[in-house]
């Protein structure tokens, strides 16, 4: 697909489909068709425009290379934003996993007219010492799933390890900072949510999910019992048919 302009940056998009617009936000360093293989077209064959971009500095989104300040969060969520008003899609869907979690949060935060629903997976409001200690414990990509590490090798190369210290030190500012991401915001989040998590996530442990819950008036919330950080892939069709029931009944 043809690179999108929005401010500051040509960000590339992956579409197809027809329909109710669903914007699918990968996780950290990810891509929208590497991290929704299982996603993208399935939910383009059952009625919905599916849109999966590569955020700011990732994938086919660079450059400008990526950095982490301080908002890079609300950064990317104004991004992402601004991406669907030059789509022209005034209203639709978001799910987002990890990182991508935590922008689509943002996102019905900042423009609760725009979000008709939100699914948010594996995402967090706030960072502890638990999930610093857990990032320096993978700091180095030799650490990684050889999976993982592969796939990620194969999008930036040699630049993959540099990227991944910042990001880590990018997380260890905003827990210094005070580890707040966007908690005090979830009342705001207005619209239909389910939250979805593994329970033996090793990255984001889950009671996260509890918090976002608890944060988000009116929202669901469905673990997976032996679920992990990859739920949508691990468990494709459970994760599917549950974000499919939500999106066309809610």
């Amino acid at each position: 697909m043809p690179d999108i302009p929005i401010p500051g940056l040509a960000m590339h998009t992956d579409e197809a489909g027809q329909g109710t617009a669903l914007l699918l936000l990968p996780g950290a360093l990810g891509t929208g068709a590497g991290d929704f293989a299982h996603q993208l077209g399935w939910f383009a064959e059952r009625g919905f425009r599916v849109v999966a971009p590569d955020p700011r500095g990732y994938g086919k989104s660079r450059p400008p290379e990526r950095d982490y300040p301080l908002d890079f969060y609300q950064r990317d969520a104004a991004d992402m934003l601004a991406l669907m008003s030059a789509l022209g899609h005034a209203h639709f869907y978001v799910l987002g996993w990890s990182d991508g979690a935590n922008v689509a949060a943002l996102m019905a935060a900042q423009a609760p007219r725009r979000i008709d629903s939100l699914v948010m997976f594996g995402g967090q409001s706030f960072l502890t010492r638990e999930e610093i200690d857990g990032f320096n414990a993978i700091r180095k990509i030799s650490a990684w799933s050889p999976r993982a590490a592969e796939a990620m090798r194969a999008v930036y190369g040699e630049e993959l390890d540099a990227l991944w210290d910042r990001y880590i030190d990018g997380q260890i500012a905003l827990f210094e900072a005070d580890g707040e991401l966007y908690r005090e915001r979830l009342a705001e989040i207005g619209c239909p949510t389910l939250v979805l998590h593994g329970a033996q996530d090793p990255l984001v442990p889950a009671f996260h999910a509890q918090v976002l819950h608890d944060g988000i008036a009116g929202s669901l919330l469905h673990l997976f019992p032996e679920g992990k950080h990859n739920i949508h892939q691990r468990y494709a069709d459970e994760f599917n048919a549950l974000v499919h029931d939500f999106l066309t009944r809610s």
